[in-house]
């Protein structure tokens, strides 16, 4: 029966894939990114994995829709409009599609991230 879906269990030790902001948006520091991708199902507009960085700053244009979970560090986020959030271990949260404005990690991170983006 291999065409029923099966659960994935996510491993929150996998290192990824460097995924550094662009250098363009780098307000402060030099942080080092990593994604490691765990699902994706078929018409990739979904997926979930881990992402880390060290401390550093730049800007974010959010085109998909976020569901983040700090595992470890911290963060602040700040908004456009001037919102601005501190985030540490334990706190989930949604950035939705549209939001702009600073990503900051304090300390270095760790978080669970599930996107969701439609494709066209």
């Amino acid at each position: 029966m291999s065409g029923h879906p099966k659960i994935v269990v996510l491993d929150r030790l996998q290192t990824g894939e460097s995924a550094n902001p662009s250098p363009e948006n780098i307000l402060a520091g030099i942080p080092r990114a990593r994604v490691s991708n765990q699902y994706t199902e078929p018409t990739q507009q979904f997926f979930c994995g881990i992402w880390t960085s060290t401390v550093g700053k730049w800007r974010v244009h959010y085109t998909e829709h976020e569901f983040c979970v700090i595992i470890e560090g911290r963060v602040r986020v700040e908004s456009v409009t001037g919102e601005k959030l501190e985030l540490r271990a334990g706190d989930a949260f949604v950035v939705p599609a549209g939001f702009e404005g600073i990503w900051e990690v304090t300390e270095p991170c760790k978080k669970w991230y599930s996107i969701f983006e439609v494709k066209s």
